[in-house]
């Protein structure tokens, strides 16, 4: 319901008056009723570290035949993107539904002190029944009133579905997190490998000499197999989304469910999770709503994972704050925004600094940390087979020109890409006189954004925690620093542990 004036006027409303006016009142909550209760489900499915590379994005090396369906049965989005690179900033922008710049969460795992509230509390106090099971990772904002339910709503560890669980109350907000697909199963041994995609046919399997590698990649067989397993993690990600549709199905909620499929930023390997271009925040996005949505749809404007709490909202009736940044994409956007906006601070140990911004065309870059690569050096990265390739390969001088553009410390403070001619991004085009507008326009829309989101989003993580707006980052991280290691992340956590114990 809308809200009204506390009065109806400027004097005591007489008693003849009050009566016509509650009877009118109760009349029109009656009348209200049945469509407060027939407002939508919403399904939220994320596979962890999981770009656009879907057989409905036309990604050669793809078996994805439930999300594929789900695009024939809904709307394909075409551009769709997170503001950052990396889970945990993503996720508490997407819970808040502000860009985490504003409020200080813009650092990879630092822990905001007085963060924004989870727009799913707006939900429940609105009536919906949350259910949130496994992974927030929010970067501080409070999971005290996050959900009403953290236990798994649907069996997706079998196939065939197995056991249904309960139906829950409507209408409902359900979060599925599958972390088959998460950066360190791509790495994972060939036996843990094969426990991950256990359920996948012979069909699933990629032959590693066959799939498509990034031009920045270097052609060697660790890179072969590592790739080919991120393509069977996507297809074990596209079972658990056929066990949640098979779920709705069994309990006769398909009607009146909107199901969503996303990432929540680029595939868990280098250049593509961390990077602030298209390889790092372009996620899919696909959805389906019976009877809102044509079956087919594909959608060219821009939605992105700052939109999903104000949408969220405005499906459940639910005003959306003034401090939200994004807009309502469904089932249609109303003024699709121009730009998407992306950043980069420190990825775990790793510093940098970067602001971008992207029209439906052109990625702008801007690299405020001189003498940083793009690569960065991120103990927790440098464990995967890929990057052990990439940095032996550097080290013998055999990298190309093109793939070498990723250890370069001397990265241009500007940068501009055509994202149709090259969708890589590896041609900077800042330097084009025939683009001169064009980079003018976006340099401007980047300090625009900047100024949007206020003095915090260019502070470094070490200001935050002096005015108290971050606490102190992980010891851990200072530890890989001075290692290069992830080794000592046990050791530190047990001194932590220690700490507390003798507090108490």
């Amino acid at each position: 319901m809308a809200d009204y004036p506390a009065t109806m006027g400027a004097g005591p409303c007489p008693i003849p008056m009050l009566r016509r006016l509650t009877a009118l009142a109760t009349i029109l909550l009656a009348a209200l009723a049945p469509a407060a209760e027939s407002r939508p489900n919403i399904v939220l499915v994320v596979g962890e570290d999981m770009g656009p590379d879907t057989g409905a994005y036309g990604c050669k090396d793809a078996i994805t035949p439930n999300m594929d369906r789900l695009a024939k049965e809904g709307a394909l989005f075409t551009r769709s993107f997170t503001h950052t690179g990396v889970c945990a900033p993503s996720r508490s922008g997407m819970i808040t539904g502000q860009y985490p710049l504003k409020y200080g969460a813009q650092n990879m795992r630092s822990k905001v002190v007085n963060p924004p509230h989870p727009f799913t509390e707006k939900l429940r106090a609105s009536g919906y029944h949350v259910m949130w099971p496994g992974k927030t990772d929010f970067q501080g904002v409070s999971e005290k009133e996050l959900a009403d339910d953290k236990k798994l709503w649907v069996n997706y560890s079998k196939q065939p579905l197995g056991e249904l669980t309960p139906k829950p109350k409507e209408p409902f907000f359900a979060y599925i997190n599958d972390t088959v697909s998460h950066e360190s199963q791509v790495r994972a041994t060939d036996a843990e490998h094969a426990k991950n995609t256990a359920a996948l046919k012979p069909t699933d399997r990629r032959d590693p000499a066959k799939v498509e590698l990034p031009p920045f990649y270097p052609d060697t067989p660790v890179v072969r197999r590592e790739v080919a397993h991120y393509h069977e993690l996507v297809t074990a990600v596209d079972y658990t989304l056929g066990r949640v549709l098979d779920w709705l199905k069994a309990h006769d909620l398909e009607k009146n469910t909107i199901v969503i499929l996303t990432g929540d930023h680029g595939r868990g390997m280098p250049r593509f999770k961390r990077s602030p271009k298209d390889t790092g925040t372009r996620v899919p996005l696909i959805v389906r709503w019976p009877g809102q949505i044509a079956p087919g749809t594909v959608r060219e404007d821009f939605a992105s994972w700052i939109d999903f709490a104000p949408t969220a909202l405005t499906l459940a009736g639910v005003p959306v704050p003034a401090e939200f940044d994004g807009h309502c994409f469904l089932p249609t956007a109303a003024n699709p925004p121009k730009y998407v906006y992306s950043f980069r601070d420190f990825m775990d140990e790793s510093f940098d600094k970067v602001r971008s911004v992207r029209d439906a065309r052109y990625r702008y870059v801007r690299n405020l940390a001189p003498g940083v690569d793009e690569a960065g050096k991120n103990a927790y990265q440098e464990v995967g087979q890929t990057m052990h390739e990439l940095r032996r390969v550097q080290a013998e001088g055999k990298l190309t020109p093109l793939q070498a553009l990723y250890f370069n410390p001397n990265r241009a403070p500007e940068e501009l890409y055509d994202t149709q001619s090259d969708p890589w991004e590896v041609k900077n085009l800042a330097g084009d006189p025939a683009l001169a507008a064009k980079l003018a326009e976006l340099r401007a829309e980047c300090d625009a954004w900047l100024a949007r989101c206020g003095p915090i989003a260019d502070l470094h993580a070490d200001e935050l925690v002096k005015r108290g707006i971050i606490l102190p980052r992980d010891e851990k991280y200072a530890e890989r620093l001075k290692t290069g290691s992830t080794a000592g992340d046990e050791a530190v956590a047990a001194k932590k542990k220690g700490k507390k114990a003798a507090n108490k």
